[in-house]
C-alpha cells in the first residue's frame, strides 16, 4: 500500500530523490545532489562502506527554536499561499506538503479534513509555536494528495517523510535493514544463515534481530545445540570428508552422510521449534534424552545432549531479559535531553529478547516526546513488518489510528498500547533506562569529537573547526588492481555512507606510481564537485547532504612532502584555495606515534606520541587504510574469479583441477596453509608457497 501511495506522490510532482535530513533553510542546488548520486553509482562500495555492528545512528545537528524574529512581510506571504491552498483543498482525508521558493519540501502533514487543517495555519491571529511560524514564513506553495481514508493518509505521510526528509518534520535516519535467521527450505539438508534484505529464498525466517552480532552469536549457539550446517550448497556438494565444524561438534555432517536424512530432519525440526517459541518443550525433550542415555550408560551420548542443553541456555542468558507474559512485541521508549531525543527499541519474539537498538531521530526542541514517538513509529514500520503488540513508553494521541494502519499493513490485528503496571511496565522502565544511558554516551562522544576538532584548529592553524574531513589513500600490488579510496569524518565521527572508492583508470600510468594515482583520484573527486557547482551557478560552498557538507574543510592524504606537493598542484590547478591540505608521513620503521605532518608553506609538524590530536589523525588515516585495503582485496578477488587460478605463477590447468578437487572451492584454497597446499597431488613445496603468498601478500 505504501508503494502505491508513493506512486501517487510522484504523479503529483513529488521529487523522487530524498533531500538531506539536516537541510539548511536555503535550498540545496540540484546539481550537487546529482553529483552525489553519480558518486554513489560510480565510486561507492556499500558492502565495504558499512559494517554490521554500526547500529547506533549519529546525533543530528541541534536545531534551535530560538527567539528568531519573523518579519511581517514573509509571514504574510506564507499565510497568503496557504489561504490560496485552502480554497482548493478537499474536506476529505489526505496529505499536504509545504514547499519553499526552490520547491524544496519543508513539511509533510496528514489530516482527516485537509481544508480544516490548512485553515489552522492560515489564521494570522492563531497562537503558534516559533517552529510553525518559521515554516509558514518559508512557504510559497502547498501540494495536496487525497486518500480514501485517514489510515491511508498516515501511511502515505510516513512514506513521504522518509523519502523527502523535510526539515520541519521529525526524521528517522535509518537506512539499514534488520538481520534475520534463515533456515533454508530449498535443499534436502537445510542450512542456517544470517539474512538481510528481501525474503525471497525459500525457507523460514526468524527475527528481526537488533544487530548482526546478536544473529551471529545466536547462530553459533544454535549450531552447537542442533548441529545444523552453515556452509553453502556448493561447498556442501563438493565435500568428500567432514569439515572442521563437524570435528568441533558444530555440525552433524550431513554432507558425507555422517547423519541420515531422518536424523538431520529431526534436528532441523527442533531448531525451528526453539526459534518459534517452543524453547521449553525442546529443552525438556533434550533433558529427557540425556537422562535416558545416562541411564543406559551411554555417557558420550549423554554428554552430547548436555552440551546441546548448555548451548540453548547460553542463548537465553545472552538475551538478558526474557519476558514471561510477552510472546511477540516491539517496545519503544524515548528519552529527551539537551535538545536531543533517543528512542530505544527492543525486539521480543517467541518469548525471547532478540536485542535492542538506539535511534536518534532529528527533531526540533519544541517537539514533545509523544510527538517524536508518534512520527518515529510511523516511519519505522514504513518498510518493516510489525508484530502483534507494540509497547510504548509514552501514550501517543493517535494510537488507535496507528494500530489500524499497521493492522492493514500486516494483515493481522496489531495492538499499540502504553502499559501502566505489571511486567510490561517493568520492560518499559528497563528500556527507558537504556534510552537515557545511550543518549548520555552519544552526547559524551559528540563532545569528545568536538574537542578533537577544536584541537585540529589550534594544531594545524585552521580557520574554523572542520565539519567535513576527507582522507585519501591508494592500494595496489606492483601496480595491479590499483584503487583509491576516500573516507569522510564529521562532528559525529565517521560518515560511512559518504565513503567512496575510485578504480584507477589512467592507461599511461606507470605501475606503482603513487603520485600519479593520487592525482587521478583528487582530480576526479573535485572536478566532479566543481562541475556540479558550475551547473548550479553557485560557488563551491557548504551544500549539505545528510547533515554533512559536500565540500571538505580539510583533506588528509597518506604520505610525505612528495604526496603533499602532488596534491597541492591539483588544488592550484582547480583553484581550491579554501580547502586545507595535510599529509601524514609514517614515522621511522612505520612506528605509530612518530608521524610527521606536512602542510603547504609550513615547516614539518611533530606532535608528542600521546597527543590526542595525533591519535585522532592516526584514527582517520587508519580508517582510510582499512577501507582502501578492503576495496583492493575485493577487486583482486573479482579478477581472480574471472581469470581463474592460472593467474598464479606456475599454476596451470592440471594443478588448478587438483586444487579444486582437493579443497572444493576457491575460498577454501585461499584459506589453506602452506602445509595443506603442499598435500595436494602435483603441488610442490615451492608452488604451495607461491599460492599462499599470492593470496596473502599485503597490498601497498
Amino acid at each position: 500500500m505504501a508503494r502505491e501511495f508513493t506512486d501517487q506522490a510522484k504523479a503529483a510532482g513529488t521529487p523522487s530523490s530524498p533531500s538531506g535530513p539536516d537541510q539548511p533553510e536555503q535550498s540545496k542546488p540540484e546539481p550537487a545532489g546529482a553529483a552525489a548520486q553519480e558518486l554513489v553509482a560510480g565510486d561507492i562500495d556499500p558492502a565495504i562502506a558499512t559494517t554490521d555492528e554500526d547500529d547506533e545512528g549519529r546525533l543530528p545537528e541541534a536545531s534551535d527554536d530560538g527567539n528568531e524574529i519573523i518579519a511581517e512581510g514573509p509571514l504574510a506571504i506564507g499565510h497568503a499561499a496557504i489561504e490560496n491552498a485552502v480554497k482548493l483543498a478537499p474536506t476529505s482525508p489526505g496529505v499536504y506538503r509545504m514547499l519553499n521558493a526552490a520547491s524544496d519540501v519543508l513539511y509533510v502533514g496528514k489530516a482527516k479534513n485537509v481544508r480544516k487543517r490548512l485553515s489552522s495555519y492560515a489564521r494570522a491571529s492563531a497562537p503558534l509555536p516559533a517552529r510553525i511560524l518559521r515554516m509558514i514564513a518559508a512557504t510559497v506553495s502547498v501540494e495536496i494528495v487525497s486518500t480514501k481514508t485517514e489510515t491511508e493518509a498516515l501511511l502515505l505521510e510516513a512514506n513521504l517523510i522518509k523519502q523527502l526528509r523535510p526539515r520541519f518534520n521529525v526524521q528517522l535516519r535509518d537506512d539499514k535493514s534488520f538481520p534475520y535467521i534463515l533456515i533454508t527450505g530449498d535443499h534436502w539438508a537445510p542450512q542456517i544463515l544470517k539474512h538481510r534484505g528481501a525474503q525471497t529464498r525459500p525457507g523460514q525466517y526468524f527475527g528481526p534481530f537488533a544487530s548482526a552480532g546478536a544473529v551471529n552469536r545466536t547462530i553459533t549457539a544454535l549450531q552447537r545445540a542442533f548441529l545444523i550446517r552453515s556452509c553453502t550448497d556448493a561447498f556442501f556438494e563438493s565435500r568428500t570428508r567432514p569439515c572442521l565444524l563437524y570435528q568441533i561438534k558444530r555440525c552433524a555432517g550431513p554432507c558425507t552422510r555422517e547423519i541420515d536424512f531422518p536424523g538431520y530432519t529431526e534436528l532441523v525440526r527442533e531448531a525451528k521449534d526453539f526459534l518459534s517459541g517452543r524453547s521449553q518443550a525442546v529443552k525438556q525433550l533434550l533433558a529427557a534424552e540425556m537422562e535416558k542415555a545416562s541411564g543406559e550408560l551411554e555417557f558420550e551420548t549423554a554428554a552430547l545432549y548436555r552440551d546441546r542443553l548448555a548451548a540453548l541456555s547460553s542463548i537465553q542468558s545472552q538475551q538478558g531479559i526474557n519476558p514471561r507474559t510477552v510472546e511477540e512485541a516491539d517496545l519503544f521508549a524515548i528519552h529527551q535531553e539537551g535538545g536531543y531525543s533517543c528512542v530505544e527499541v527492543f525486539f521480543f519474539r517467541t518469548g525471547q529478547n532478540w536485542g535492542n537498538r538506539a535511534y536518534f531521530p532529528k527533531a526540533e526542541k519544541s517537539f514533545t516526546p509523544e510527538e517524536v514517538l508518534a512520527s518515529f513509529l510511523a516511519q519505522f514500520y514504513d518498510d518493516k513488518p510489525p508484530p502483534k503488540l507494540i509497547l510504548l513508553s509514552h501514550a501517543i494521541e493517535e494510537a488507535e489510528l496507528m494500530a489500524s494502519a499497521l493492522s492493514i499493513k500486516a494483515g493481522f490485528k496489531v495492538e499499540v498500547t502504553t502499559p501502566q503496571r505489571g511486567e510490561k511496565k517493568e520492560l518499559i522502565t528497563h528500556a527507558l533506562t537504556n534510552a537515557r544511558e545511550a543518549l548520555g554516551r552519544k552526547l559524551a562522544d559528540t563532545a569528545t569529537q568536538g574537542r578533537l576538532l577544536s584541537g585540529l584548529v589550534s594544531t594545524l592553524g585552521l580557520p574554523v573547526p572542520p565539519r567535513r574531513i576527507e582522507v585519501y589513500d591508494n592500494s595496489h600490488i606492483q601496480g595491479t588492481n590499483a584503487v583509491g579510496a576516500m573516507i569522510v569524518a564529521g562532528p559525529d565521527g565517521f560518515v560511512k555512507n559518504q565513503y567512496r572508492k575510485f578504480n584507477i583508470k589512467s592507461e599511461g600510468l606507470t605501475p606503482g606510481d603513487d603520485y600519479a594515482m593520487m592525482r587521478e583520484v583528487l582530480q576526479r573527486r573535485f572536478k566532479r564537485l566543481l562541475a556540479a557547482a558550475a551547473e548550479g551557478e553557485t560557488k563551491p560552498s557548504r551544500t549539505e547532504d545528510d547533515g554533512v557538507p559536500q565540500w571538505p574543510d580539510l583533506v588528509i592524504i597518506d604520505g610525505g612532502r612528495g604526496q603533499l606537493n602532488a596534491a597541492k598542484e591539483i588544488f592550484d590547478e582547480l583553484g581550491l584555495a579554501q580547502v586545507s591540505l595535510l599529509a601524514v608521513a609514517k614515522g621511522p620503521d612505520r612506528d605509530a606515534g612518530r608521524e610527521t605532518l606536512f602542510m603547504p608553506g609550513r615547516e614539518a609538524i611533530k606532535l608528542e606520541p600521546r597527543d590526542p590530536v595525533l591519535y585522532f589523525i592516526q584514527r582517520l588515516r587508519d580508517e582510510a587504510h582499512r577501507f582502501v585495503i578492503g576495496s583492493h582485496r575485493k577487486l583482486r578477488k573479482k579478477d581472480l574469479r574471472e581469470a581463474g587460478l592460472q593467474e598464479i605463477p606456475g599454476i596451470g590447468p592440471s594443478r588448478k583441477r587438483a586444487l579444486l578437487h582437493h579443497f572444493g572451492t576457491l575460498k577454501e584454497i585461499e584459506r589453506a596453509s602452506i602445509a595443506d597446499l603442499g598435500k595436494v597431488p602435483g603441488v610442490s613445496a615451492e608452488s604451495a608457497r607461491k599460492i599462499f603468498e599470492f593470496f596473502h601478500t599485503q597490498p601497498g
